[in-house]
Protein backbone atom coordinates (compact mmCIF):
# COMPACT_ATOMS: atom_id res chain seq x y z
CA UNK A 1 0.00 0.00 0.00
CA UNK A 2 1.30 3.41 -0.86
CA UNK A 3 1.92 6.26 2.00
CA UNK A 4 -1.33 8.02 0.61
CA UNK A 5 -3.54 5.01 1.14
CA UNK A 6 -2.10 4.38 4.50
CA UNK A 7 -3.40 8.02 5.34
CA UNK A 8 -6.68 7.51 3.71
CA UNK A 9 -7.25 3.92 5.64
CA UNK A 10 -6.11 5.57 8.82
CA UNK A 11 -9.02 8.68 8.35
CA UNK A 12 -11.38 6.32 7.89
CA UNK A 13 -10.35 4.04 10.79
CA UNK A 14 -9.41 7.27 13.33
CA UNK A 15 -13.24 7.80 14.17
CA UNK A 16 -13.72 3.82 15.55
CA UNK A 17 -10.43 3.85 17.15
CA UNK A 18 -11.25 6.93 19.03
CA UNK A 19 -14.88 5.90 20.21
CA UNK A 20 -12.57 2.23 20.89
CA UNK A 21 -10.42 3.86 22.72
CA UNK A 22 -12.60 6.27 24.49
CA UNK A 23 -15.33 3.76 25.53
CA UNK A 24 -13.74 0.52 25.91
CA UNK A 25 -9.67 0.81 26.51
CA UNK A 26 -9.91 3.98 28.67
CA UNK A 27 -12.70 2.46 30.75
CA UNK A 28 -11.03 -0.49 31.57
CA UNK A 29 -7.61 1.31 32.13
CA UNK A 30 -9.56 3.12 34.46
CA UNK A 31 -10.69 0.60 35.98
CA UNK A 32 -7.76 -1.71 36.58
CA UNK A 33 -6.08 1.62 38.10
CA UNK A 34 -8.91 2.10 40.49
CA UNK A 35 -8.99 -1.57 41.43
CA UNK A 36 -5.52 -0.53 43.53
CA UNK A 37 -6.81 2.18 45.55
CA UNK A 38 -9.05 2.07 48.48
CA UNK A 39 -12.44 3.62 48.72
CA UNK A 40 -11.27 7.63 49.03
CA UNK A 41 -9.13 7.02 45.83
CA UNK A 42 -6.48 8.68 47.37
CA UNK A 43 -4.92 5.84 49.02
CA UNK A 44 -2.85 2.88 47.69
CA UNK A 45 -4.47 -0.04 48.42
CA UNK A 46 -2.43 -2.80 47.05
CA UNK A 47 -4.23 -6.23 46.12
CA UNK A 48 -6.49 -5.56 49.27
CA UNK A 49 -9.50 -4.87 47.23
CA UNK A 50 -8.45 -8.43 45.56
CA UNK A 51 -8.23 -10.44 48.59
CA UNK A 52 -11.87 -9.10 49.39
CA UNK A 53 -12.77 -11.46 46.35
CA UNK A 54 -12.11 -14.03 48.23
CA UNK A 55 -12.77 -13.18 51.62
CA UNK A 56 -16.32 -11.07 51.62
CA UNK A 57 -19.06 -13.41 52.11
CA UNK A 58 -21.10 -11.46 49.81
CA UNK A 59 -18.92 -11.98 47.10
CA UNK A 60 -17.93 -15.80 47.44
CA UNK A 61 -21.74 -16.38 47.15
CA UNK A 62 -21.73 -14.20 44.11
CA UNK A 63 -18.79 -16.29 42.59
CA UNK A 64 -20.44 -19.58 43.88
CA UNK A 65 -23.76 -18.73 42.05
CA UNK A 66 -21.99 -17.32 38.89
CA UNK A 67 -20.09 -21.00 38.86
CA UNK A 68 -23.69 -22.57 38.61
CA UNK A 69 -24.48 -20.35 35.82
CA UNK A 70 -22.14 -21.09 33.73
CA UNK A 71 -22.41 -24.53 33.90
CA UNK A 72 -26.12 -25.15 34.04
CA UNK A 73 -27.49 -22.43 31.60
CA UNK A 74 -25.25 -22.71 28.64
CA UNK A 75 -25.64 -26.76 28.97
CA UNK A 76 -28.83 -26.97 29.16
CA UNK A 77 -30.17 -23.85 26.62
CA UNK A 78 -27.92 -25.29 23.94
CA UNK A 79 -29.37 -29.13 24.92
CA UNK A 80 -33.37 -27.55 24.58
CA UNK A 81 -31.62 -25.94 21.03
CA UNK A 82 -30.44 -28.79 20.01
CA UNK A 83 -33.56 -31.30 20.53
CA UNK A 84 -35.72 -28.08 19.06
CA UNK A 85 -33.91 -27.54 16.34
CA UNK A 86 -33.74 -31.74 15.65
CA UNK A 87 -37.74 -32.33 16.47
CA UNK A 88 -38.95 -28.91 14.38
CA UNK A 89 -37.19 -30.68 11.09
CA UNK A 90 -39.22 -33.39 11.13
CA UNK A 91 -42.89 -31.59 12.09
CA UNK A 92 -45.47 -30.13 9.53
CA UNK A 93 -45.58 -26.33 11.29
CA UNK A 94 -41.83 -26.35 12.16
CA UNK A 95 -41.56 -23.00 11.04
CA UNK A 96 -44.05 -21.74 13.21
CA UNK A 97 -42.64 -23.54 16.25
CA UNK A 98 -39.45 -22.05 15.95
CA UNK A 99 -41.19 -18.45 15.59
CA UNK A 100 -42.59 -19.23 18.76
CA UNK A 101 -39.84 -20.54 20.57
CA UNK A 102 -37.22 -17.78 19.45
CA UNK A 103 -39.80 -14.98 20.51
CA UNK A 104 -38.82 -14.63 24.00
CA UNK A 105 -35.67 -13.14 22.37
CA UNK A 106 -37.72 -10.26 21.03
CA UNK A 107 -38.31 -9.51 24.64
CA UNK A 108 -36.01 -7.21 26.94
CA UNK A 109 -34.66 -8.60 30.25
CA UNK A 110 -36.63 -6.18 32.07
CA UNK A 111 -39.57 -7.11 30.72
CA UNK A 112 -38.82 -10.82 31.17
CA UNK A 113 -37.72 -10.60 35.01
CA UNK A 114 -41.21 -8.25 35.38
CA UNK A 115 -43.15 -11.98 33.96
CA UNK A 116 -41.08 -14.45 35.41
CA UNK A 117 -41.53 -12.04 39.21
CA UNK A 118 -45.10 -12.65 38.25
CA UNK A 119 -44.81 -16.40 37.06
CA UNK A 120 -42.99 -17.21 40.73
CA UNK A 121 -45.67 -15.69 42.85
CA UNK A 122 -46.01 -17.37 45.90
CA UNK A 123 -49.78 -17.04 45.80
CA UNK A 124 -51.23 -20.08 43.18
CA UNK A 125 -53.95 -17.12 42.71
CA UNK A 126 -51.30 -15.32 40.78
CA UNK A 127 -48.39 -16.69 40.13
CA UNK A 128 -48.74 -19.60 37.24
CA UNK A 129 -46.57 -21.85 38.20
CA UNK A 130 -47.43 -22.71 41.65
CA UNK A 131 -50.84 -22.50 40.05
CA UNK A 132 -49.55 -25.66 38.09
CA UNK A 133 -47.68 -27.43 41.27
CA UNK A 134 -50.86 -26.99 43.28
CA UNK A 135 -52.81 -28.51 40.88
CA UNK A 136 -50.92 -31.60 40.30
CA UNK A 137 -50.33 -31.91 44.10
CA UNK A 138 -53.62 -31.48 44.72
CA UNK A 139 -54.77 -34.34 42.06
CA UNK A 140 -52.79 -36.75 44.53
CA UNK A 141 -52.82 -35.14 47.71
CA UNK A 142 -55.57 -34.15 48.83
CA UNK A 143 -55.17 -31.07 51.74
CA UNK A 144 -58.09 -30.16 54.30
CA UNK A 145 -60.62 -27.83 54.02
CA UNK A 146 -60.57 -27.08 57.70
CA UNK A 147 -57.37 -25.68 58.34
CA UNK A 148 -58.40 -22.98 61.47
CA UNK A 149 -61.13 -25.42 62.36
CA UNK A 150 -61.30 -25.69 66.40
CA UNK A 151 -63.45 -26.15 69.44
CA UNK A 152 -65.60 -23.25 70.97
CA UNK A 153 -66.73 -22.55 73.93
CA UNK A 154 -67.90 -25.24 76.44
CA UNK A 155 -66.70 -27.94 73.79
CA UNK A 156 -66.55 -31.52 74.63
CA UNK A 157 -62.95 -31.30 72.24
CA UNK A 158 -60.01 -30.73 73.83
CA UNK A 159 -56.26 -30.53 72.18
CA UNK A 160 -54.86 -34.26 71.63
CA UNK A 161 -51.16 -35.01 71.71
CA UNK A 162 -49.55 -34.59 67.91
CA UNK A 163 -52.20 -31.98 66.79
CA UNK A 164 -56.11 -32.52 66.50
CA UNK A 165 -58.50 -32.67 68.86
CA UNK A 166 -60.14 -35.56 71.24
CA UNK A 167 -63.38 -35.65 73.43
CA UNK A 168 -63.11 -35.57 77.22
CA UNK A 169 -64.70 -38.35 78.28
CA UNK A 170 -65.04 -41.58 76.15
CA UNK A 171 -68.61 -42.57 74.16
CA UNK A 172 -70.62 -45.67 74.86
CA UNK A 173 -72.89 -47.77 72.28
CA UNK A 174 -75.83 -46.02 72.41
CA UNK A 175 -75.00 -43.14 72.69
CA UNK A 176 -75.47 -40.00 70.37
CA UNK A 177 -71.99 -37.57 70.04
CA UNK A 178 -72.13 -33.98 69.18
CA UNK A 179 -68.48 -32.90 67.79
CA UNK A 180 -69.10 -29.21 67.24
CA UNK A 181 -66.19 -26.80 65.59
CA UNK A 182 -65.87 -23.32 64.78
CA UNK A 183 -63.31 -21.13 62.81
CA UNK A 184 -64.24 -21.97 59.50
CA UNK A 185 -65.91 -18.94 57.81
CA UNK A 186 -69.52 -20.14 55.44
CA UNK A 187 -67.70 -19.13 52.16
CA UNK A 188 -64.89 -21.56 52.89
CA UNK A 189 -67.03 -24.69 53.90
CA UNK A 190 -66.61 -27.32 50.77
CA UNK A 191 -68.78 -27.45 48.34
CA UNK A 192 -70.06 -30.90 49.58
CA UNK A 193 -71.15 -29.43 52.91
CA UNK A 194 -75.49 -29.76 53.59
CA UNK A 195 -77.19 -28.59 56.62
CA UNK A 196 -76.01 -30.58 59.82
CA UNK A 197 -78.24 -33.58 60.90
CA UNK A 198 -78.45 -34.46 64.46
CA UNK A 199 -77.25 -37.87 65.20
CA UNK A 200 -79.70 -40.40 66.19
CA UNK A 201 -78.74 -42.86 69.05
CA UNK A 202 -78.44 -46.69 67.64
CA UNK A 203 -78.32 -49.40 70.46
CA UNK A 204 -75.45 -51.26 68.91
CA UNK A 205 -73.19 -48.34 67.44
CA UNK A 206 -72.06 -45.29 68.23
CA UNK A 207 -73.60 -42.47 66.17
CA UNK A 208 -72.91 -39.05 65.91
CA UNK A 209 -72.53 -35.23 64.52
CA UNK A 210 -69.53 -32.95 63.67
CA UNK A 211 -70.49 -29.59 62.40
CA UNK A 212 -69.96 -25.81 62.00
CA UNK A 213 -71.43 -24.93 65.15
CA UNK A 214 -71.94 -21.37 64.06
CA UNK A 215 -75.15 -19.13 62.68
CA UNK A 216 -75.18 -16.10 61.07
CA UNK A 217 -76.89 -13.15 63.55
CA UNK A 218 -76.45 -12.09 66.85
CA UNK A 219 -78.21 -14.40 69.54
CA UNK A 220 -79.30 -16.70 66.76
CA UNK A 221 -78.13 -20.70 67.07
CA UNK A 222 -77.61 -22.62 70.58
CA UNK A 223 -74.23 -23.28 71.73
CA UNK A 224 -73.18 -26.99 71.00
CA UNK A 225 -76.62 -27.64 69.45
CA UNK A 226 -76.99 -28.62 65.80
CA UNK A 227 -79.46 -25.50 64.37
CA UNK A 228 -80.64 -25.94 60.72
CA UNK A 229 -78.40 -22.73 59.50
CA UNK A 230 -75.25 -24.78 59.91
CA UNK A 231 -73.13 -27.43 57.75
CA UNK A 232 -72.00 -30.34 58.85
CA UNK A 233 -68.07 -30.73 58.29
CA UNK A 234 -68.26 -33.06 55.10
CA UNK A 235 -65.01 -35.60 55.25
CA UNK A 236 -64.25 -34.90 58.24
CA UNK A 237 -61.85 -38.50 59.64
CA UNK A 238 -62.72 -39.52 63.16
CA UNK A 239 -60.83 -42.01 64.86
CA UNK A 240 -62.10 -44.17 68.06
CA UNK A 241 -59.02 -44.41 70.15
CA UNK A 242 -58.38 -46.47 72.95
CA UNK A 243 -55.45 -47.51 74.99
CA UNK A 244 -53.34 -45.16 72.72
CA UNK A 245 -54.34 -47.49 69.72
CA UNK A 246 -57.21 -46.36 66.98
CA UNK A 247 -59.76 -49.48 67.22
CA UNK A 248 -62.41 -47.82 64.49
CA UNK A 249 -62.43 -45.12 62.26
CA UNK A 250 -65.45 -43.30 60.33
CA UNK A 251 -65.97 -40.69 57.70
CA UNK A 252 -68.09 -37.72 57.96
CA UNK A 253 -70.78 -37.70 55.78
CA UNK A 254 -72.04 -34.48 53.94
CA UNK A 255 -74.14 -33.64 56.57
CA UNK A 256 -71.49 -34.25 59.03
CA UNK A 257 -73.31 -37.30 61.13
CA UNK A 258 -71.27 -40.70 61.24
CA UNK A 259 -71.46 -44.06 62.64
CA UNK A 260 -68.60 -46.25 64.63
CA UNK A 261 -68.91 -50.08 65.15
CA UNK A 262 -69.60 -51.14 68.46
CA UNK A 263 -65.89 -51.78 69.09
CA UNK A 264 -65.74 -48.27 69.37
CA UNK A 265 -67.25 -48.69 73.05
CA UNK A 266 -65.25 -47.53 75.83
CA UNK A 267 -63.17 -45.21 73.72
CA UNK A 268 -62.01 -41.55 73.13
CA UNK A 269 -63.24 -39.80 69.61
CA UNK A 270 -60.51 -38.15 67.97
CA UNK A 271 -60.14 -35.87 64.72
CA UNK A 272 -56.94 -36.51 63.78
CA UNK A 273 -54.78 -33.69 62.69
CA UNK A 274 -54.94 -34.65 59.05
CA UNK A 275 -58.46 -32.86 59.26
CA UNK A 276 -56.79 -29.24 60.29
CA UNK A 277 -54.03 -29.16 57.75
CA UNK A 278 -53.11 -25.85 56.06
CA UNK A 279 -54.21 -26.30 52.38
CA UNK A 280 -50.83 -27.09 50.25
CA UNK A 281 -49.62 -23.87 49.21
CA UNK A 282 -47.10 -24.81 46.63
CA UNK A 283 -43.41 -24.41 46.48
CA UNK A 284 -40.97 -21.12 47.36
CA UNK A 285 -39.55 -20.44 44.11
CA UNK A 286 -37.92 -16.89 45.07
CA UNK A 287 -37.14 -18.21 48.33
CA UNK A 288 -33.22 -18.88 49.39
CA UNK A 289 -33.23 -22.15 48.48
CA UNK A 290 -34.78 -22.27 44.60
CA UNK A 291 -34.52 -18.40 43.50
CA UNK A 292 -31.17 -19.40 41.38
CA UNK A 293 -32.40 -22.24 39.72
CA UNK A 294 -35.61 -19.72 39.35
CA UNK A 295 -33.98 -17.41 37.81
CA UNK A 296 -32.03 -19.54 35.48
CA UNK A 297 -35.23 -21.08 34.06
CA UNK A 298 -36.11 -17.73 33.14
CA UNK A 299 -32.76 -17.46 31.23
CA UNK A 300 -33.26 -20.86 29.34
CA UNK A 301 -36.97 -19.97 28.59
CA UNK A 302 -35.65 -16.93 26.49
CA UNK A 303 -32.25 -18.16 25.15
CA UNK A 304 -33.25 -21.62 24.34
CA UNK A 305 -34.61 -19.81 21.00
CA UNK A 306 -31.36 -17.95 20.59
CA UNK A 307 -29.38 -21.70 20.46
CA UNK A 308 -32.23 -23.55 18.16
CA UNK A 309 -31.72 -20.69 15.28
CA UNK A 310 -27.99 -20.97 15.54
CA UNK A 311 -28.03 -25.06 15.40
CA UNK A 312 -30.91 -25.36 12.62
CA UNK A 313 -28.55 -22.80 10.64
CA UNK A 314 -25.73 -25.25 11.15
CA UNK A 315 -28.43 -28.45 10.88
CA UNK A 316 -29.61 -27.58 7.50
CA UNK A 317 -25.69 -27.32 6.10
CA UNK A 318 -25.15 -31.06 7.07
CA UNK A 319 -25.60 -33.25 3.82
CA UNK A 320 -28.56 -35.22 4.04
CA UNK A 321 -26.60 -38.31 2.56
CA UNK A 322 -24.42 -38.88 5.66
CA UNK A 323 -27.97 -39.19 7.41
CA UNK A 324 -29.07 -41.55 4.28
CA UNK A 325 -25.67 -43.61 4.66
CA UNK A 326 -25.88 -43.99 8.12
CA UNK A 327 -30.13 -45.02 8.27
CA UNK A 328 -28.71 -47.52 5.64
CA UNK A 329 -26.12 -49.16 7.37
CA UNK A 330 -28.62 -50.14 10.18
CA UNK A 331 -28.50 -47.30 12.50
CA UNK A 332 -31.91 -46.34 14.04
CA UNK A 333 -32.86 -42.50 14.33
CA UNK A 334 -31.38 -42.28 18.04
CA UNK A 335 -27.85 -43.13 16.82
CA UNK A 336 -28.11 -41.21 13.77
CA UNK A 337 -28.73 -38.14 16.75
CA UNK A 338 -26.08 -39.30 18.57
CA UNK A 339 -23.19 -40.92 16.48
CA UNK A 340 -23.45 -38.12 12.98
CA UNK A 341 -25.49 -35.08 13.95
CA UNK A 342 -24.38 -34.06 17.18
CA UNK A 343 -20.38 -34.52 15.57
CA UNK A 344 -21.16 -32.40 12.64
CA UNK A 345 -23.08 -29.89 14.90
CA UNK A 346 -19.99 -29.84 17.47
CA UNK A 347 -18.44 -26.59 16.00
CA UNK A 348 -22.18 -24.72 15.89
CA UNK A 349 -22.49 -26.02 19.46
CA UNK A 350 -19.17 -24.73 20.70
CA UNK A 351 -20.08 -21.36 19.49
CA UNK A 352 -23.51 -21.39 21.27
CA UNK A 353 -21.72 -22.91 24.41
CA UNK A 354 -19.09 -20.18 24.47
CA UNK A 355 -22.10 -17.17 23.53
CA UNK A 356 -24.11 -18.06 26.31
CA UNK A 357 -21.33 -18.86 28.72
CA UNK A 358 -19.60 -15.01 28.16
CA UNK A 359 -23.39 -13.90 28.63
CA UNK A 360 -24.26 -15.37 31.71
CA UNK A 361 -21.10 -14.20 33.38
CA UNK A 362 -22.56 -10.89 32.68
CA UNK A 363 -26.18 -11.93 33.82
CA UNK A 364 -27.29 -8.93 36.26
CA UNK A 365 -31.14 -7.46 34.96
CA UNK A 366 -32.90 -10.89 35.50
CA UNK A 367 -31.17 -11.40 38.98
CA UNK A 368 -31.92 -7.98 39.80
CA UNK A 369 -35.85 -7.63 39.46
CA UNK A 370 -36.46 -11.08 40.11
CA UNK A 371 -34.83 -12.00 43.10
CA UNK A 372 -37.05 -10.27 45.88
CA UNK A 373 -34.88 -8.17 49.09
CA UNK A 374 -35.19 -11.49 51.22
CA UNK A 375 -33.65 -13.78 49.12
CA UNK A 376 -31.17 -11.17 46.32
CA UNK A 377 -28.10 -12.32 48.57
CA UNK A 378 -29.09 -15.92 48.16
CA UNK A 379 -29.33 -15.54 44.60
CA UNK A 380 -26.29 -12.95 43.74
CA UNK A 381 -24.14 -12.69 41.03
CA UNK A 382 -21.02 -11.05 40.52
CA UNK A 383 -22.26 -8.68 38.17
CA UNK A 384 -25.06 -7.72 40.35
CA UNK A 385 -22.55 -7.21 43.57
CA UNK A 386 -20.49 -5.14 41.19
CA UNK A 387 -23.53 -2.64 40.97
CA UNK A 388 -24.13 -3.08 45.08
CA UNK A 389 -20.44 -2.17 46.05
CA UNK A 390 -20.26 0.70 43.26
CA UNK A 391 -23.43 2.29 44.15
CA UNK A 392 -25.08 0.64 47.20
CA UNK A 393 -22.51 0.34 49.56
CA UNK A 394 -19.91 2.70 47.97
CA UNK A 395 -16.66 0.67 48.07
CA UNK A 396 -15.31 1.98 44.03
CA UNK A 397 -12.21 0.10 44.76
CA UNK A 398 -13.87 -3.47 45.09
CA UNK A 399 -16.30 -2.58 42.43
CA UNK A 400 -13.22 -2.35 40.24
CA UNK A 401 -11.41 -4.68 41.13
CA UNK A 402 -14.46 -7.59 40.57
CA UNK A 403 -14.95 -5.66 37.16
CA UNK A 404 -11.22 -6.53 36.48
CA UNK A 405 -11.85 -10.29 37.68
CA UNK A 406 -15.17 -10.78 35.39
CA UNK A 407 -12.74 -9.47 32.60
CA UNK A 408 -10.25 -12.03 33.73
CA UNK A 409 -13.02 -14.66 33.37
CA UNK A 410 -14.30 -13.57 30.23
CA UNK A 411 -10.59 -13.57 28.26
CA UNK A 412 -10.24 -17.56 28.40
CA UNK A 413 -13.45 -17.72 27.05
CA UNK A 414 -12.54 -15.20 23.91
CA UNK A 415 -9.65 -16.77 23.20
CA UNK A 416 -10.93 -20.16 22.73
CA UNK A 417 -13.39 -19.16 20.48
CA UNK A 418 -11.07 -17.22 18.86
CA UNK A 419 -8.77 -19.94 18.00
CA UNK A 420 -11.55 -22.33 17.19
CA UNK A 421 -12.64 -19.61 14.47
CA UNK A 422 -9.10 -19.16 13.14
CA UNK A 423 -8.66 -22.97 12.86
CA UNK A 424 -12.71 -22.91 10.92
CA UNK A 425 -10.64 -20.67 8.28
CA UNK A 426 -8.33 -22.66 7.86
CA UNK A 427 -10.21 -25.24 6.90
Amino acid sequence: MTGTRWTVAALFLLPALVLLGALVVYPIGYSVIRSFYDQSGDSFAGIDNYRALFTDDGIRTALKNNIIWVVFAPTIATALGLVFAVLTERVRWGTAFKLVVFMPMAISMLAAGIIFRLVYDQDPDKGVANAVWVGVHDTFVQSSAFPKAHPGRQSPLEPARGGGFVTKEPVHTGEAVLLPLVGVAPDQMPDSAKPAVAPQADPGKITGTTWQDFTRGKGVGRLNGVDSAELGYAGMKIEAVKDGKVVATAKAASDGTFTLPASADGALLRLPASNFTAAYNGLDWLGPALVTPSIIGSYIWMWAGFAMVLIAAGLAGIPRDLLEAARVDGANEWQVFRKVTVPLLAPVLAVVVVTLMINVLKIFDLVFIIAPGSSQDDANVLALELYRKGFSEDQPGIASAIAVFLLLLVIPVMWFNIRRLRREVRR
